[in-house]
């Protein structure tokens, strides 16, 4: 197996990959602005437009580990390569459910099913972390984040501008497009490999892509779970409110629809400022440890504001010290978690860690909802608060390092 490419190429690879991540994110999110008004125009109501994106979230929270293993053994061209193709699957069968002639809503189901293998972040993610030094990997995989903040504002914006201008079937002809230029690129021009040489497992055979023995293994590493944990519970109560945001901002913050989506752009700029600028620069003066408890500390104040806020003013102050939390918990903890495996497990890692993001938005909407009708906003302040002061203090009384050093 190749050693990977010389160190000019490497950053062009890079480089390339960012652009492909924005890529593909832009398409996504512009088909998250159109797909409501196309579920209203094939009269789903909004139960079964609930049931809709529960299917979207079962699918990538199965589909996450798994395609992560596939990245490991087939490699980051071909990783790449299947989520653009089978996002252009998707846009494929969401442009037949446009068509009068052609049954729509079972089209509209029937394009949730290609999200399986639509993993192009963790493929990504994989690659940065295969090409970088553990120094420089927090900073390198912040990047990808700011990524994904320009594929929020573009993805939202073209998507409202082009469905407006021009119908909502061109948003999705162009997102069509644009995946299956990804995948060309992604086939030409990604190496077929990111990973150092790996001596062969002993014993001959390569475990399936589907073993899920060899995909819960790197959880029991003594390094991995107490580090996945703390991603998974910690940021457990904020992504409930954020799924819950919507409803929200028009019952407690009495926002139009216009307003939500200024304050949803306030938060994409936030996000590419913390991860793309913020992050790199702390993780050069502290330790990846001190910046997980520092975001989760910062987590544990927002959720103390959160029980007190009672406008939408109030929700603005919190909200950077709510994205910094948010983003610095998801890159430390990638960085850690990838830190603490084999370079041959990389994929499967952060395919694990891309599956913690599907089981809240498949969980929370029906937990969230029972929480906010029972108690109103203040109770995610509150669960946000004791999670994380327990956390907190779990983190002060043991330290992560601890664990880890246990595995070497």
């Amino acid at each position: 197996m190749p050693a990977g490419p010389a160190a000019g190429g490497q950053r062009w690879v890079m480089r390339l990959t960012y652009v492909l991540t924005t890529l593909e994110l832009t398409t996504l999110f512009m088909q998250f602005s159109v797909l409501p008004y196309l579920s209203r125009s094939l009269g789903l109501d909004s139960v079964s437009f609930g049931y809709l994106q529960t299917t979207f979230g079962v699918l990538q929270l199965l589909g996450g580990p798994v395609f992560g293993r596939f990245a490991d053994q087939r490699g980051a061209r071909a990783a790449l390569s299947l989520s653009f193709l089978a996002a252009s699957a998707l846009y494929l069968l969401l442009a037949a459910a446009c068509v009068p002639a052609l049954p729509g809503v079972p089209l509209l189901f029937a394009s949730r099913l290609p999200s399986v293998f639509m993993h192009a972040l963790p493929a990504a993610q994989m690659v940065v972390t295969d090409l970088t030094a553990p120094a420089e990997r927090p900073e390198a995989l912040g990047r990808l984040g700011l990524c994904f903040g320009v594929g929020i504002i573009l993805g939202s914006l073209l998507g409202g501008t082009l469905s407006t201008a021009f119908g909502i079937l061109c948003p999705i002809v162009v997102a069509l497009v644009a995946n299956l230029l990804g995948a060309v690129l992604s086939l030409a021009c990604i190496p077929s490999t990111t990973k150092k040489a790996q001596a062969p497992p002993p014993g001959g055979a390569k475990a399936s892509v589907f073993d899920l023995k060899a995909i819960t293994r790197l959880l029991l590493l003594p390094g991995v779970l107490p580090v996945f944990l703390i991603k998974v519970i910690s940021g457990l109560p904020s992504g409930l409110f954020m799924i819950m945001f919507s409803i929200i901002s028009m019952d407690f913050f009495q926002l139009e629809a216009a307003q939500t989506g200024y304050l949803m752009s306030f938060f994409g700029v936030l996000q590419m400022v913390v991860q793309g600028l913020i992050i790199g620069r702390l993780s050069r003066r502290f330790s990846e440890e001190n910046l997980l408890r520092a975001s989760v500390l910062v987590f544990t104040m927002v959720g103390l504001g959160m029980v007190l806020m009672s406008s939408v003013f109030h929700f603005c102050l919190l909200v950077p010290g709510l994205v910094f939390s948010l983003c610095t918990l998801n890159v430390v903890t990638d960085s850690m978690l990838t830190n603490s495996i084999s370079s041959a497990d990389t994929g499967t890692m952060l395919g694990l860690s891309a599956s913690v993001q599907p089981l809240t938005r498949t969980v929370g909407p029906t937990l969230g909802g029972l929480l906010y009708r029972s108690y109103g906003v203040p109770v995610f302040g509150h669960v946000q608060f004791a999670v994380n002061a327990l956390i907190l203090l779990v983190l002060w009384r043991t330290p992560v390092s601890q664990s880890r050093d246990k595995a070497h």
